[in-house]
């Protein structure tokens, strides 16, 4: 059976540092306001001039490293990002210009803060089928181009950033993605959206003036919905692989929200020592939120090889996922 193993990992944050004082002195807030509701203390913010194929390139750059492959040893690289450098061409494709990969397949997947999973489950796909041997999987955002700042209830919540992984085909052992599981449920647009900059309602004057290029959220339906959700996906993963779930060395969930999280695992039974947790350092990163927390807990010691890990996300859509990992 072919399993397609993690061989290099890597992650990206910029430097600059946007704490919970500076954002009271911009909206009504305060750091023990923001603490308290979401477990955020600080987020990372780009520069002005990067876009997020600078984020989503520096960390492909460390994962390919980290793997022991060249760069043209590459044959697929998927994005998965909500705010790609533009609609056209992928963000994919500028990130495969800048690593010097020439040939090899690239797109983007939107699926919001589910598009890191959603991402790896199409690279599982190809590589068991044959089709690809090693793929790069890239999650990056830079959420703060698309957030209001005049909007407590959105600002406190998103940062930029970004991970990536190189998958390579392996016969040798069962380590590897074991299985991944992924949903979607139209008709909640109005729960979490970037309303304008689309088809629907293209870039205009009143476009502008209202707005409406920044994200709309309600967020006491979205968390409903989150816990609900995270659950389930997070049991059909444990379920479809026959195991239980003190099987499961380690929990990463998409870092969205301390209560989102710490409601998610007391549904599954999961004591936070077997949680990862970084959402007070960055905040919620969407397609970044994953890799970026599976980079930090390589490098903590957490995962090692041979490492049962469980990953789930959900994002606007609604979409939801998860992922079953022998490290």
């Amino acid at each position: 059976m072919t399993y397609s193993k993690i061989i290099g990992i890597g992650s990206y944050v910029p430097e600059k540092i946007l704490t919970n004082e500076e954002l009271s002195k911009l909206v009504e807030t305060s750091d023990e306001w923001i603490v308290s509701r979401t477990g955020i203390k600080e987020r990372r913010i780009a520069p002005e001039d990067n876009a997020t194929s600078e984020i989503a390139d520096i960390a492909a750059k460390k994962a390919i490293e980290s793997s022991g492959l060249k760069p043209e040893d590459i044959e697929l690289i998927i994005v998965g990002t909500t705010t790609p450098d533009m609609f056209f061409p992928s963000t994919a494709c500028i990130v495969q210009g800048k690593l010097g990969i020439r040939r090899a397949a690239a797109f983007d997947v939107s699926a919001a803060c589910g598009g890191f999973i959603y991402s790896l489950s199409i690279a599982d796909s190809f590589i068991k089928s044959g089709k690809y041997k090693n793929v790069l999987v890239i999650g990056a955002d830079l959420i703060s181009r698309i957030t209001d700042y005049t909007d407590r209830a959105t600002c406190v919540l998103f940062g930029d950033g970004g991970g990536a992984v190189v998958l390579s085909a392996n016969e040798k052992d069962n380590r590897g993605i074991l299985s991944t599981h992924i949903h979607s449920e139209g008709g909640h647009e109005e729960i979490l959206k970037l309303p304008a900059g689309g088809s629907r309602m293209p870039a205009c004057i009143s476009s502008v003036e209202n707005r409406q290029h920044f994200i709309k959220m309600k967020g006491p339906e979205l968390f409903k919905y989150a816990v609900t959700y995270l659950k389930d996906v997070a049991e059909e993963a444990i379920k479809y692989n026959n195991l239980k779930p003190e099987d499961i060395d380690l929990f990463v969930p998409h870092q969205a929200n301390i209560r989102i999280i710490e409601a998610t695992a007391k549904k599954l039974h999961f004591p936070m020592e077997k949680v990862f947790v970084n959402v007070e350092n960055y905040g919620n990163t969407s397609s970044g939120s994953i890799p970026l927390a599976l980079d930090e807990a390589v490098k903590a010691g957490r995962i090692r090889k041979g490492s049962l890990v469980l990953v789930d996300a959900i994002g606007a859509g609604l979409t939801w996922a998860s992922a079953l990992i022998r490290w």
